[in-house]
């Protein structure tokens, strides 16, 4: 009966630790675009659409732009693998997950934050 409890204690604590390990991999921090460039591991990074960069356009594969941070005016140039979103041009805020590297960000995936139209409405009432 003991060897019974010893395992199940056992085989519990595996489990743990790999879902601890799964969900901390799985955990992607918020960062500003200075901190982005410090980091070494995947990232989310908030910014604008930068106006005064070069205009967004595709090399390749990949889709280039530029984001700039609201608090700072710090501008990141961003290489997302894949074409250009949808809403890319209304977007208000850009969110991009990836890492900092060889002076580029290099994107795995791309949010966009549109402005409601429920925004618009609300200032109507």
């Amino acid at each position: 009966m003991n060897r019974k409890i010893i395992l199940l204690v056992v085989l519990l604590v595996a489990f743990g630790g790999y879902a601890a390990w799964s969900f901390a991999d799985s955990v992607t921090p918020y960062v500003g675009i200075d901190q982005a460039m410090q980091e070494r591991g995947t990232v989310q990074v908030k910014g604008l659409r930068a106006e005064n960069a070069e205009p967004p356009h595709m090399e390749g594969k990949e889709f280039v732009f530029t984001l700039q941070d609201e608090d700072t005016g710090t501008q990141l140039l961003v290489r997302y693998k894949g074409t250009k979103p949808d809403q890319f041009d209304e977007a208000h805020h850009v969110v991009a997950i990836g890492k900092y590297q060889d002076g580029v960000f290099r994107a795995d995936k791309l949010l966009i934050k549109c402005p409601s139209k429920y925004e618009k409405e609300k200032g109507n009432v």
